[in-house]
């Protein structure tokens, strides 16, 4: 019986004579709006949640704000280029980036360690890169390249799962050498909701469940010194009050601030916490700002711009030209989607806290340049050119 040949992306013909960009198709206007709402928000907050922190510590109130305007400036510049560049072109770069992302992910664990992590590459006159956002779009990348070339054989474990697990594996683990335990969950959830939906049988899905499960157990016998350790993060996040001078410090301020924001909140720019009470206000805990500024109102009102958000990509991606446009806008929405969960879900002591910044409003230049570039390339996708 012949075996069945692997794909290979061939790029499309070129037309004769010059395409101007004007005559583009437009793209998609909701998703666009929804994207420029959420920077536009994001800015807002992070300007009134940040500047208490950055006058007391950095004698600057716009420490914070003032590079996030320009990184924003560039991002919505590289969301712009990206809009207009046939998305196609990442069939080539998907492995290039995926090598880029793995040597830099090694580079930063030679890094000094800030908050007991190795988490940014310091670069002199620049300021600082995360890898683990390039990583991010890289995974994503490189999944949608695998599954459009070889769709009719996802169900099957070399094609399916072999390559998808191995690449999650080295990235996870670098990770975890950060450590960076919240940022290996979201390139794992990214993953497997790619894989899903490209096709990866369910079976596998049980059977990596299973494996995973027993690793865990195989660990907590090899290495017993996990097991107390375990035990302190989940103690801390079921009663956080026992306590608050330590580990359960930054979950109490959290629940204050969200608590005594009410139904309305307390005003813009009116947050007591933010006052060197919530460590972190401008980055991880950004969202309970917020609640406490603008109340269940305003929280509301974020979350459903990431529903929104969330639901307008899925719509593109099923009306997309082809499989490695959907599989690209799935990537990059659920990415957004997903973080947003888990940080609000850390914010508000649902699940214990494992450091996630909130897209578009955390500070951080890298994560919003490359949030914007991505959102770019869905808009381009949404331009329905093949």
């Amino acid at each position: 019986m012949q075996e069945p040949v692997t794909a290979r992306w061939t790029p499309p013909r070129k037309k004769r004579g010059f395409i101007r960009l004007s005559v583009q198709p437009a793209v998609d206007l909701p998703f666009l709006i929804l994207v420029l709402t959420l920077v536009a928000f994001g800015l807002v907050m992070l300007f009134s949640a940040s500047y208490a922190v950055a006058l007391y510590r950095r004698g600057d109130p716009y420490t914070y704000i003032r590079p996030q305007l320009l990184y924003a400036a560039l991002g919505l510049a590289a969301m712009w280029v990206a809009s207009r560049v046939d998305y196609h072109i990442y069939h080539k770069l998907a492995w290039p980036l995926l090598a880029l992302s793995l040597v830099l992910l090694v580079v930063v664990l030679f890094m000094p360690e800030y908050n007991g992590c190795k988490r940014w590459l310091v670069i002199p006159g620049v300021g600082t890169l995360q890898p683990s956002e390039i990583a991010k779009f890289a995974v994503v990348l490189t999944f949608s390249h695998i599954i459009s070339l070889n769709h009719t054989r996802m169900k099957e474990f070399s094609v399916g799962v072999l390559p998808f697990g191995l690449v999650l594996g080295v990235v996870a683990a670098l990770m975890l050498l950060e450590p960076h335990l919240s940022g290996t969950l979201l390139i794992l959830g990214i993953g497997a909701v790619l894989m899903f939906v490209g096709g990866t049988g369910i079976k596998w899905f049980l059977m990596a469940g299973a494996g995973g499960a027993a690793a865990i157990a195989a660990a907590v016998v090899i290495m017993p010194d996990l097991v107390p350790y375990a035990a302190d993060r989940l103690n801390s996040w079921l009663d956080p009050f026992a306590d608050p001078l330590g580990d359960g410090h930054q979950t109490i301020q959290s629940l204050y601030a969200i608590g005594s924001g009410g139904a309305t909140g307390l005003g813009l720019g009116n947050s007591r916490q933010k006052h060197l009470f919530v460590p972190e206000p401008q980055n991880d805990f950004i969202f309970s700002i917020v609640c406490e500024e603008l109340g269940f109102i305003g929280a509301c009102a974020v979350i459903l711009l990431f529903v929104l958000l969330l639901l307008r990509g899925i719509t593109l991606a099923v009306n997309a030209p082809d499989r490695f446009g959907a599989l690209l806008v799935v990537g990059f929405v659920v990415q957004v989607a997903l973080q947003a969960v888990l940080n609000i879900a850390v914010v508000t002591n649902t699940i214990p806290n494992t450091g996630i910044s909130l897209p578009f409003f955390s500070s951080g230049g890298t994560s919003l340049m490359m949030l914007l570039g991505e959102m770019g390339i869905v808009l381009s996708v949404s331009r329905g050119e093949t």
